[in-house]
């Protein structure tokens, strides 16, 4: 999530934060009370001691036999031990309950991050940096841990501790009780502050995090090209750079906290409280308002405090983190998605004519990619789409397979428009090999089988026959199951011919090739291109092409520049105008190409 994104969601911190806890509300709610009644009961030994001390001192001023106190004393011992082990139990129950809370949001999170993220236009992944998206997906969640594991039950263990030691105090004496209780407003008006302080650098701290995850992943992706150029200076300064600032911002985060803090824990030392209840628990003795006993209470309760606030304090430290990490993962899961259109049609497209009308489509909504685009993809023919690098060909290709919509005009598919065409049903008549091939880390037998888990293996070594890779792989220790990046690592070439098997195995009806075989070699180019012509034929093809010689036998061929349709029509009949498309195969040098073309007409 960029640190605009982030600044935009910022205003709505409580909202997001709503949004994302929402499924486990319930359970951190019984957990933080679990922690709270629990907390209460650990506290009841400490009142229990001061009781049984109140019991003893009254006993040397007063003798009486020891008998007579004996079964009151033991009383208290039995239920202030099983008020503590009750109170413990009730805490780790709490604790339990929030981590398996915190174990059901992340799995939760994560598989419906994932679920959004597959149906999301493919244009928002490539105007963001791949270490955006890996902070948001995989760090944010785990910086969800401190929410949602323990900063509830620590907010209901401290809320429960004070509670029932101010009603406990103020029962004792009013008086002692109010003036041992000083030293915490004093604690919350420091902790405010450095919440604040802190809070007014996140936004620099978050988006120096971002860049660190960004420069590494650039570092990485790009060791090779720095190796091959010897600039290893370089390639270091932006990692460099985004550590520098990170470090700045750092700083400018921590300096306003540091002495904030410092001061609101000095508040709560038990010491400090402490000296604050004997100061004025000898003045009062000495004014003669309380006994030397009626101290004591307040020397063991008063101090007890300390701790669970000192923990709620450490907490508190990581949830502007956790707070900022729950924003983002909201925005990620509000990303839009490519909606299906309101009133889908029932029906599935009844053939397989493709036509592209008045397209336009522009990635940033002001420079148009393509405009006014139209064509038609008759049934069982090759259309070939050429042009210079950057007319638009892979864009109008991924507009075809709805990677993203048109932002003017529409592409329907046997008279239905994409937009009401259900993914799943779309991709099972729409196939495509694209010129980028992702493979996922699994074997290639699923790698092929992707699109068709249920096929048979004869069937997937039919689809890699059809694609020349039948016989690479079985060479391999493995065979099918060898695993992508375990197991081999195959060529550009290679990975090509492993997609138009998976390309083969779904056997769509529309094929659409971009640059399937960019990455091949010589000698393997001319048998990919052999098998896409066999398994292209009584399909409706579309072909993205820079070599105008592989496409000369196409049905039709449209030429783009500049995101528009400047000729259109056969190999020869664009020769026959000597036009662009005549001076581009004059300049590739194509003509003893062209005399065996008309030759074959």
């Amino acid at each position: 999530m960029s640190v605009k994104d982030a600044a935009a969601a910022k205003p709505a911190a409580t909202g997001s934060v709503s949004q994302v806890l929402r499924p486990i509300r319930g359970r951190l709610i019984v957990a933080a009370v679990l922690a709270a009644v629990g907390s209460m009961l650990t506290m009841v030994p400490l009142a229990g001691i001061a009781h049984i001390a109140q019991v003893a001192m009254a006993q040397v001023e007063l003798p009486m036999r020891w008998d007579q106190t004996q079964g009151h004393v033991w009383r208290v011992v039995i239920f202030s031990l099983a008020s503590l082990f009750l109170g413990m139990t009730l805490i780790s129950v709490g604790e339990m309950l929030a981590h398996l809370a915190d174990n059901h949001i992340t799995g939760h999170l994560r598989r419906a991050i994932t679920r959004r993220l597959a149906k999301v236009p493919l244009g928002w992944f490539t105007s963001r940096a791949s270490g955006e998206v890996k902070q948001a997906l995989q760090d944010d969640i785990g910086t969800l841990h401190s929410l949602t594991a323990h900063f509830f039950t620590t907010l209901g263990r401290t809320i429960g501790a004070i509670l029932i030691s101010i009603l406990y105090l103020f029962v004792m004496d009013w008086r002692m009780a109010i003036v041992s209780l000083l030293p915490f407003p004093l604690f919350f008006l420091f902790f405010s502050r450095a919440t604040q302080a802190s809070g007014a650098n996140m936004q620099s701290f978050g988006a120096g995090m971002a860049r660190i995850n960004n420069a590494v992943v650039e570092f990485v992706n790009g060791i090779p090209v720095v190796k091959a150029f010897g600039v290893e200076g370089k390639a270091h300064d932006s990692y460099r750079e985004a550590v520098d600032g990170f470090a700045a911002a750092f700083t400018d985060f921590t300096r306003p906290l540091v002495s904030a803090m410092a001061n609101a824990h000095a508040m709560i030392a038990p010491v400090a409280v402490l000296g604050v209840v004997l100061a004025f628990g000898t003045l009062s003795v000495s004014l003669g308002w309380i006994t030397p006993v009626q101290v004591l209470p307040f020397v063991l309760v008063a101090p007890g405090i300390c701790a669970p606030l000192l923990l709620l304090s450490y907490v508190t430290h990581d949830l502007n983190n956790a707070t900022g990490a729950a924003q983002r993962v909201h925005a990620l899961l509000q990303t839009p998605v490519l909606e299906t259109l309101a009133g889908a049609a029932s029906t599935l497209p009844a053939n397989t004519d493709l036509r592209v009308e008045q397209l336009g489509y522009s990635y940033d909504g002001q420079t148009p990619v393509l405009k006014d685009v139209s064509f038609t993809l008759k049934p069982g023919t090759v259309t070939a789409i050429v042009g210079a690098s950057g007319s638009g060909k892979s864009t109008l290709a991924r507009l075809l397979l709805r990677f993203f919509d048109p932002s003017e005009g529409c592409i329907t598919l046997g008279g239905v428009d994409l937009r009401q065409i259900e993914s799943a049903q779309l991709y099972r008549r729409i196939g495509f090999v694209l010129q980028e091939v992702r493979l996922i880390h699994a074997s290639l037998r699923d790698n092929i089988a992707l699109g068709r888990p249920s096929a048979s293996q004869q069937e997937i070594e039919d689809a890699a026959r059809t694609a020349n890779i039948h016989e690479r792989i079985l060479a391999l220790p493995r065979g099918y199951g060898s695993v992508i990046g375990e197991d081999v690592q195959l060529s550009g070439g290679e990975l090509q011919r492993v997609s138009i098997a998976r390309a083969v195995l779904l056997d769509p009806p529309v094929l659409v090739l971009d640059e399937a075989t960019a990455a091949a070699d010589a000698e393997n180019e001319v048998k990919l291109q052999q098998a896409l012509s066999r398994f292209a034929q009584g399909r409706t093809v579309m072909v993205i092409a820079h070599r105008l010689d592989t496409v000369m036998h196409a049905d039709q061929i449209i030429l783009i520049d500049n995101g528009t349709i400047c000729e259109q029509g056969r190999h020869h009949e664009l020769l026959a105008r000597k036009g662009r498309y005549a001076r581009l195969w004059a300049l590739g040098g194509y003509e003893q190409a062209n005399g065996q073309a008309l030759a074959s007409c």
